[in-house]
């Protein structure tokens, strides 16, 4: 009995000593993973610049074998024979057509009117101008650098043209606001109306008015008054006039000499007729 009651007392008095002992041989604890940071939200793709310039339904395709003709691609488009007319009659399509082939990273922007917008101009209109006029009118209608159908609110005004002989002659005004993109020259307003044709290099836009330049409406400078001529009619009758003047004074004074001639005879008479009265006289 008295062995049970010290073997309990002992395990009383141990049993801190064996737990401490425990406690330090217990392995550490492990320490916790790194937390990965969550990946950021990927960001919303931008959405497409949409174009301020709708396409027309039969416009053509962008493809290398009509990119650079421009009478096949308003052909195809239909509507613009009046503007292809024009081109070739006044030999503008030569030069366009040779800048798209030298000036690749220019390129060109024309704005087109259509046979309906050429038929509202005031009959003979084109017949009333100059040969020059007639090629400023086509040039006025091209612009030297392209212009993608989102990028005209990024134009500086006035805007240069084909027709640009000066920084002040031939420029037009081109304002994009909402879904439209209006041309202002002085004289016509016109809007675009759809896209013909645009690739890298060239854009043709359909719009509604033919542009007529302000240079047409400007008054031409006044030409100095011409200088007095006097008609060979009135030198003749000056001239007439001095020589009768002269040949009545040659009369007059060849009438003087003959009567000086004929009074001096007769007072020599007179002095002979004296001189011999004396004579016999004396």
């Amino acid at each position: 009995m008295k062995q049970s009651i010290i073997f309990s007392l002992l395990l009383v008095l141990l049993s801190p000593i064996f737990s401490t002992i425990t406690l330090a041989q217990s392995p550490a604890a492990a320490p916790k993973p790194p937390t990965k940071p969550k990946p950021a939200p990927a960001a919303p793709a931008a959405a497409p610049v949409k174009p301020l310039v709708p396409s027309l339904p039969q416009s053509p395709t962008s493809d290398t074998s009509s990119g650079e003709d421009i009478v096949k691609i308003l052909r195809k488009a239909k509507n613009f024979n009046t503007m292809i007319r024009l081109f070739k009659t006044t030999q503008i399509i030569n030069q366009v057509n040779a800048q798209l082939v030298t000036s690749k990273t220019g390129g060109l922007t024309i704005f087109a009117p259509d046979d309906g917008a050429f038929s509202n101009l005031k009959a003979g209109f084109f017949n009333s101008l100059s040969d020059r006029q007639q090629k400023a009118l086509i040039q006025f209608h091209v612009l030297p650098v392209y212009v993608s159908s989102s990028n005209f609110d990024s134009l500086s005004n006035p805007v240069l043209t084909l027709a640009s002989d000066s920084p002040n002659g031939y420029q037009l005004n081109v304002t994009a606001y909402g879904n439209s993109v209006n041309i202002s020259t002085g004289v016509v307003n016109a809007t675009l109306t759809g896209i013909v044709y645009s690739d890298k290099v060239l854009a043709i836009y359909h719009v509604d008015k033919v542009l007529i330049p302000l240079d047409f409406s400007k008054p031409k400078p006044i030409a100095p008054a011409p200088a007095l001529a006097i008609s060979p009619k009135a030198d003749k009758d000056n001239s007439t006039a001095e020589d009768t003047d002269q040949g009545d004074s040659t009369k007059e004074n060849s009438g003087a000499l003959k009567l000086l001639g004929v009074q001096g005879t007769m007072l020599v008479s007179i002095g002979v007729a004296f001189a011999a009265a004396l004579t016999i006289f004396s």
